[in-house]
């Protein structure tokens, strides 16, 4: 489990991205941690929500085909 907690989304089903795009930001002791994505495609499912506490460090946050 990872400290902290999930700041804000910032995509959602059906959104188009790009390599480098921000995914979500993780506060972890009051420090914004943005997760970009590594691949392009669009977002088939998002599994965070903003204001959870903690996340799985192994489990898929962002499906993106």
């Amino acid at each position: 489990m990872v400290p902290g907690n999930v700041w804000k989304v910032l995509v959602k089903p059906g959104d188009k991205v790009k390599p480098g795009d921000v995914l979500f930001i993780l506060e972890v002791m009051k420090t914004e941690v943005p997760h970009p994505t590594e691949e392009g495609g669009t977002v088939k499912a998002v599994h965070i929500t903003e204001g959870q506490e903690g996340v799985d460090a192994g489990a898929l946050a962002v499906e993106i085909e």
